[in-house]
């Protein structure tokens, strides 16, 4: 990525088309300078190739240029004439890439710098009164809250987003939080409370089409998503054997294009393999993950890696050392990088 074609961005540069949208300059301003619905729109796309990004590749290589492209829409907010409609959509804008910045940190395992982010996320949504950008935020800092080991602050967060996620009447939004709350159950040792709430997120998301559309930022949750929030919480209750066929499905269905998840996914079926006893085949998994590694920085799944690694350290097979040689070697590698 040409990170430094970031900076050059000034309203009246030319549009470099074959860049991609969130390093393009923006289209000239016109006469009086305004900001106006074209201006908009680029930098919505922006944003939106910024998510696209961090599916394919992780949050660590993208964050900066999210910060970027956060910074530059605060710029134009601040020093370019526009109607108060657009204002309106700039500043709602800027919330959402700041949320993004603060899941972009997140997926770094920068913790501090994500709840800073999405601080400033949830000011603007509260100044905006916008249901959906508080939504986004709850359910996220729900995940990190259970990522941090703080699950009753993750149930906390997913329920508040389940509130308000019930005005707009999205199924799939629905079941992403629901999935949620389960995962934060899960934590707290209420398995059958997690079952039920993951039980519930499979039935909305099969209710997708009868529904109101989902918000874009949910485009991501679907049947491999529910699977490998399955598959955890059968590791979680040690049910290995059918963690396993939860974790493969997800794999399977996981779309190529969502690489970040995919590295994630397969480490996380290496992990319940060997914790299973299958040590052989946990150790090709792991492995095979480092396809998926070499085009993936992601602190969250960099820590998965090391969870594997340290797992294959304590068995005693040939294909255990020769995995931990070869995941040493990479990891090795990346940090004289």
């Amino acid at each position: 990525m040409d990170r430094r074609g970031f900076l050059n961005d000034s309203i009246g540069a030319a549009v470099g088309m074959s860049l991609p949208a969130h390093l393009r300059p923006l289209s000239p301003a016109g006469e009086t300078g305004a900001v106006g619905t074209t201006h908009l729109l680029e930098l919505r796309a922006g944003l939106r190739s910024l998510f696209q990004l961090d599916d394919a590749y992780g949050g660590d290589e993208v964050r900066s240029l999210s910060v970027r492209h956060l910074r530059r829409v605060r710029r134009i907010i601040s020093t370019r004439p526009c109607s108060d409609t657009i204002r309106r959509q700039l500043q709602l804008l800027a919330g959402e890439s700041a949320e993004h910045c603060g899941w972009l940190a997140y997926d770094a395992d920068d913790q501090d710098a994500a709840r800073h982010y999405w601080g400033e996320a949830l000011t603007t949504a509260t100044m905006l009164k916008d249901v959906n950008l508080e939504i986004m935020i709850f359910s996220t800092m729900s995940l990190q809250a259970c990522y941090e080991g703080r699950a009753r602050d993750g149930l906390d967060l997913a329920r508040a987003a389940q509130e308000r996620a019930s005005r707009l009447g999205s199924p799939t939004l629905r079941s992403l939080i629901a999935s949620r709350e389960a995962r934060a159950l899960s934590l707290l040792g209420d398995g059958k409370g997690a079952s039920r709430k993951l039980s519930e997120a499979m039935r909305l998301v099969d209710q997708a089409d009868a529904g109101r559309p989902s918000p874009e930022w949910t485009a991501f949750h679907g049947h491999a998503e529910l699977n490998f929030a399955q598959g955890l919480l059968y590791e979680e209750a040690g049910h290995h054997h059918s963690a396993t066929q939860f974790l493969r499905a997800a794999l399977v269905h996981q779309d190529r294009t969502y690489g970040r998840n995919r590295a994630l996914y397969r480490l996380t079926l290496a992990r319940n393999l060997v914790e299973d006893g299958e040590v052989d085949e946990g150790a090709a998994q792991a492995v095979e993950s480092l396809e998926h590694l070499e085009e993936v920085e992601s602190g969250r799944v960099t820590r998965r890696l090391n969870e594997v690694s340290g797992l294959l350290r304590h068995r005693d097979a040939d294909s255990a050392r020769q995995a931990v040689d070869k995941l040493t070697a990479y990891t090795q590698s990346k940090v004289a990088a």
